[in-house]
């Protein structure tokens, strides 16, 4: 059961950026939560938290 989901950047909101965003799986029974990955967003040229929306 995969299930493909969007994950956005947290920091490029608040230094006035547009959000990187990817998209990966995950497995709904075994991952409940939701996913957060430290992800690579190029407008920062940093690698920053990426968390999952809906």
């Amino acid at each position: 059961m995969q299930e493909i989901v969007t994950l956005e950047c947290t920091e490029a909101r608040k230094e006035g950026k547009p959000p990187s965003r990817y998209l990966t799986k995950r497995n709904k029974k075994t991952v409940t939560e939701r996913i957060e990955k430290k992800k690579y967003n190029p407008f920062l040229r940093r690698h920053t938290l990426h968390k999952e929306i809906k």
